[in-house]
């Protein structure tokens, strides 16, 4: 049985704002399921409603078979939900966030005290557990938040943007835990548009756009689509003149670096153009990359921005 089944789902706000407009997939137990997109792409939208924080214009959202409705009470039982913008425990001391959660999904007072603080131990907060959330960094208070997700072991975790803010310590120590969990069979919902990050941990993922799927499938299902492309990482000589009309397609992704974009027949083309004697003088390195999981993003949210459809 999938943990959760989203049918034909429509999110209208006001008179003519579609934050989701016809979603349709499931998302099948004990997976890594990554929901990928821009900002305003309607992800966030997406997950208040399988939470239950929100309801539906039309269709529905089922889980482990029966429909989603508002205030849930089965879902805060099956589903540790880490949001976007900070959960309301400002006023709590860390362990008392994590204890008062794991309370929420059926666990005992000394049951949730034990855990809480194995959790706090593993996730790099335990010298911290007695003091105000709301007196903690950005980060810290991100993690106070992945640990009440976890809380309880619920089968299901959606987290929207998990390592946000996280320093690069903590986001491996956060992502092991994590790991960890989907080892044992927990199903985890990646909401993020990092898309690297994604590709590194995700068996499938859905692509968002205006309020869309643009495209739904495996890493690799979805990178074999773009075989009939490749794409050139070129970086320039410090040294070398100003970036002339052959990268005027090109996207530049850090300092005098670019990526180029080309169907696979243009390649033997432009990489005679870029040997000539004017151009490979200004050519400090060059790299043929086989499509990413990045560049499925970006195809496919280029093609959305440029649609008029809705």
């Amino acid at each position: 049985m999938a943990a959760f089944e989203i049918r034909d789902l429509h999110k209208i706000y006001g008179r003519d704002v579609h934050a989701n407009d016809g979603l349709d997939f499931a998302i099948e137990a004990g997976e890594v399921f990554g929901i990928l997109g821009p900002n305003g792409a309607g992800k966030s939208t997406l997950v208040q409603q399988m939470v239950g924080l929100s309801v539906p214009t039309s269709g529905e959202i089922r889980l482990h078979g029966e429909r989603v409705r508002a205030h849930d009470r089965r879902v805060r039982q099956a589903v540790g939900y880490l949001a976007q913008r900070p959960l309301a425990l400002f006023d709590l001391r860390v362990r008392e966030a994590v204890v008062a959660t794991g309370r929420l999904r059926g666990l005992g007072r000394s049951a949730a005290e034990r855990e809480a603080k194995e959790l706090l131990d593993e996730i790099g907060l335990l010298d911290r557990q007695d003091r105000l959330v709301g007196n903690l960094s950005g980060g810290e208070h991100r993690l106070v938040g992945i640990a009440t997700a976890l809380v309880g072991s619920p089968p299901i975790l959606i987290l929207d943007e998990p390592t946000n803010e996280l320093d690069p310590v903590a986001r491996r120590r956060v992502w092991d835990m994590l790991m960890r969990r989907r080892e044992a069979g927990t199903t985890i919902i990646l909401v993020t548009h990092n898309v690297l990050e994604a590709e590194r941990v995700v068996g499938r993922v859905a692509i968002m756009a205006r309020g869309r799927i643009s495209a739904i499938g495996t890493p690799g299902d979805l990178k074999e689509r773009l075989n009939a492309k490749v794409r050139l990482e070129i970086a320039l000589r410090e040294d070398g003149p100003d970036v002339g009309e052959w990268l005027a397609g090109a996207r530049q992704i850090g300092e005098r670096r670019f990526s180029l974009t080309l169907d696979r027949p243009r390649l033997g083309e432009a990489l005679q153009h870029l040997a000539g004697p004017a151009v490979s003088a200004q050519i400090d390195d060059l790299r043929i990359v086989s499509p990413s999981l990045e560049d499925v993003y970006l195809a496919y949210h280029d093609t959305e921005g440029h649609s008029d459809a809705h």
